[in-house]
């Protein structure tokens, strides 16, 4: 099973993350007990029967988003979902992040957003400022490995989008009188 990094320490992950393999449809794909991650694709074919599951059970459900696919996608239905994760191909691939932002500034998403997928160290920091909470861990990944860039997060200055801007007189302040006489006349 894999572990996730949660509030800066490493917790068992019990959701069930569901793929869809190749000759599998989206519409009949088994749906395993439990808390479980559905892709998009399953969401919206079997949206009903989700949620009636959710509620009869107690299960808690939740969405996770290719790298090709946006906000946009589930954001009719945010308060459907205990769990959004965003799926990271490549290390690289910077599309996750804008699709948070979006999720929490745009959306207003206010649950768990996870991160999973080729997570490294140094992007952990950039997530977290991009709105993710949660990582989950990869099985070849230690704990510690992840676990680095959100202690970097403390070390780190703040972001320059997070200070309020401080607005300064290009002139000296003995200069300021004589300019306001020139401007007014």
């Amino acid at each position: 099973m894999l572990s996730l990094i949660k509030q800066e320490g490493v917790v068992f992950d019990a959701w069930k993350l569901l793929t869809l393999a190749g000759s599998q449809l989206a519409g009949t794909v088994s749906l395993p007990v439990g808390p479980l991650l559905v892709p998009v694709a399953v969401w919206h074919a079997r949206r009903r029967e989700l949620v009636e599951r959710e509620y009869a059970h107690g299960w808690p459900l939740g969405v996770w988003l290719g790298a090709g696919e946006g906000a946009k996608a589930i954001a009719d239905d945010l308060d459907d979902f205990s769990v959004v994760a965003v799926h990271f191909p490549k290390a690289t691939d910077g599309r996750g992040c804008i699709t948070a932002r979006l999720l929490r500034r745009h959306y207003g998403y206010r649950g768990e957003l996870r991160a999973f997928g080729e997570l490294s160290s140094e992007q952990v920091f950039y997530l977290r400022h991009s709105g993710f909470d949660a990582f989950t861990l990869r099985a070849d990944q230690a704990a510690r490995e992840l676990g680095a860039g959100l202690r970097d997060l403390n070390k780190a200055p703040k972001v320059a989008t997070r200070q309020p801007l401080r607005l300064v007189p290009r002139c000296p302040a003995t200069e300021l009188p004589r300019l306001q006489n020139t401007r007014a006349a």
